[in-house]
């Protein structure tokens, strides 16, 4: 006979189903959410405490999840990604999936859905997720497929890639030792990797045509007013299109860049176009082009005062206002560059017909008038400069260019943080040379320090990189898994499902322990899911006269089926505020996916070991 549950397990179990009907509902924010839950089970345990707690042991429980190292490690990754993205280290990889995208965009998210897969097979799938993340994210401002509708389907591809091997996630090695520990043998790297790739098989059609579908545009509407700005495209003397028609290139370039000359012939070297287009597409259009947007001079001499003195290049927008000396000139006879050492990259017209020829000097080059907004490149103090001696307007929205001379420095950062991870760092001690695996607590916050010293990342800029969203979520996911396990409410779901298990088929005993291994991983931890679901699935095998080993790997697997709630991983929160999800993004994409993985992956395991 089972034993009524404690009246902390009860409560525990109350907790966590009213935190997900508030998630579910969506009246309340997630971080309003969070800390109601952190507040609940704070104030709970301080007049009712765990029996042989102190009240402030309660209280450490519900806090300890804002210090705990899976939270720190989350934050630790999301600067380590930052300092990707302000180097532009990411740009190859960027524009390679960009081609494929802009050759196909099906294909483009096929090929990156194999890419995250394969490589969280060896890579563990947190740093994997961190290194595309903001590829997918620069994509998508790019005119590829919305963040919103790529980042839930490359997560699930990650977090199945990393089911695939016992060191794809810190939770197959949690599981497989303590299965050890129960005297099962050990698993090799790719002992189940067979069954997880027919599984992948059956889920990719899923991930790929399906679950964009089922997600929305959750990208900030585009501004139909949004600035183009007129400018002078130089073309470089060394450039490789010196020679080659025009027309021939333009299928390269991005979309929403014009050109305004009537242009014949080849691209001679110093040949100045007169384009217009957004500052995106002035900017991959320079790339393409192998131009300046301003003379060579000034962008060299920025570039050497940046370097030199270690302050970042800016580019802001600034209004013309009544009292500027620049009205009437042009940019040739402003001499903005000699004067503050700024490059003036175009000018932006707004609500005038541009075309009138007292709106042009003779020599084609526009004329500065009131409100014309022009976006200027420098370093801050000359940019201040500029501004207050011009009687210039500066506008909110100033960009940082990214500090690509330190970006092969941020990838060897990130690769040297993974590497250490997920394959280790030699080490000669007494028994050998061997390699030694550092938690991925450890050598991402490593990392992160190493970014901030070396100046990938400015410290005071760390605000940018983390999302309050997250790191609440995080603290009361850990809250919620602490009390679940210390309260016995796993423990005593564990035995409900003992005694309901009994008399039904192998295959429905698998699926049965992998749904309720993946309720535990969804709602509080996978690593609670996995400390409970592992002895539990031991004894079942045990009492139903079952091999234990199936068993095992269906907790194993309903650990990483953590698709259908953000706080089930730490990758889930990841892309949560990049994606602009909500709580029921998760439910609608992951639950149909958890059923069609528990089916396939029951049915596999039945077949696999002659059940």
């Amino acid at each position: 006979m089972i034993a009524v549950p404690s009246f902390h397990a009860i409560a525990a179990m109350a907790i966590t189903v009213m935190m997900f009907i508030a998630f579910a509902r969506g009246r309340l924010s997630v971080e309003i959410i969070s800390l109601l839950t952190i507040a609940v089970i704070a104030v709970g345990l301080y007049f009712f405490p765990l029996e042989g707690t102190k009240p402030t042991d309660g209280l450490a429980l519900a806090f300890g999840g804002f210090g705990h190292y899976a939270l720190i490690t989350i934050c630790a990754l999301m600067i380590m990604g930052r300092g990707l993205v302000v180097t532009g280290a990411l740009e190859p990889a960027a524009r390679f999936l960009g081609s494929v995208f802009k050759f196909n965009l099906q294909l483009g998210l096929l090929v990156s859905l194999l890419l995250a897969f394969f490589l969280s097979m060896a890579v563990n799938d947190t740093p994997v997720l961190v290194l595309l993340l903001p590829i997918f994210v620069a994509l998508a401002a790019q005119g590829a497929m919305p963040a919103s509708k790529t980042l839930i389907p490359l997560n699930a591809a990650v977090l199945i890639g990393g089911m695939a091997t016992t060191i794809g996630t810190s939770t197959n090695i949690l599981v497989t030792s303590i299965a050890v520990d129960l005297g099962m043998p050990p698993m090799g790297v790719f002992h189940y990797t067979p069954i997880v790739l027919i599984a992948a098989v059956v889920a990719l059609p899923y991930l790929w045509l399906v679950m964009p579908r089922l997600l929305g545009d959750n990208s900030k509407e585009a501004d139909s007013n949004v600035r183009r700005f007129h400018t002078r495209l130089r073309i470089g003397s060394e450039s490789t299109l010196v020679g080659q028609e025009l027309a021939d290139i333009l299928p390269k370039l991005p979309k929403g860049i014009t050109f305004h000359d009537s242009l014949s012939g080849p691209i001679e070297p110093q040949q100045r176009l007169h384009i217009s287009g957004t500052h995106e597409a002035l900017e991959e259009a320079t790339r393409i082009l192998q131009g300046g947007l301003a003379p060579s001079w000034v962008l060299d001499k920025i570039r050497r005062e940046s370097s030199s003195t270690r302050k970042d290049i800016t580019v802001v927008e600034m209004t013309v206002t009544a009292d500027s000396r620049l009205l009437t000139r042009t940019l040739p006879s402003s001499g903005i560059a000699d004067l503050y050492g700024v490059g003036v990259l175009g000018i932006h017209r707004p609500n005038r017909v541009l075309g009138e020829k007292e709106q042009y000097s003779d020599g084609g080059d526009l004329r500065i008038a009131e409100g014309d907004v022009l976006l200027v490149m420098g370093i801050d103090v000359d940019l201040q400069d500029f501004a207050r001696a011009d009687s210039l307007l500066m506008l909110e929205g100033a960009l940082e260019l990214p500090r690509r001379s330190k970006a092969v420095l941020a990838a060897v950062i990130m690769f040297g943080a993974v590497a250490t991870a997920s394959v280790g760092i030699p080490f000669i001690g007494s028994e050998g040379f061997y390699l030694l695996k550092m938690p991925i607590a450890i050598s991402a916050l490593a990392g992160a320090i190493l970014m901030f010293l070396t100046g990938c990342v400015k410290f005071d800029r760390v605000g940018r990189a983390l999302s309050a969203k997250v790191i609440v979520l995080v603290a009361a996911s850990i809250a919620i898994g602490r009390i679940v396990l210390e309260s016995g409410a796993a423990a005593w779901l564990g035995e409900i499902m003992s005694l309901a298990l009994s008399g039904l088929p192998p295959a429905m005993v698998l699926a049965a322990i992998m749904l309720f291994v993946t309720l535990l991983t969804n709602f509080a931890s996978n690593a609670t899911a996995a400390t409970v679901g592992t002895p539990i699935a031991f004894n079942i095998a045990n009492q139903l006269g079952l091999p234990a080993e199936p068993l095992i790997l269906a907790v194993l697997f309903g650990c990483n089926l953590c698709y259908a709630t953000p706080i089930a991983y730490q990758t889930n929160m990841l892309i949560m505020a990049e994606g602009n999800y909500e709580f029921k993004d998760y439910i609608r994409t992951g639950v149909p996916l958890v059923a069609l993985m528990v089916t396939t992956l029951s049915i596999l395991l039945a077949l696999w070991y002659g059940m």
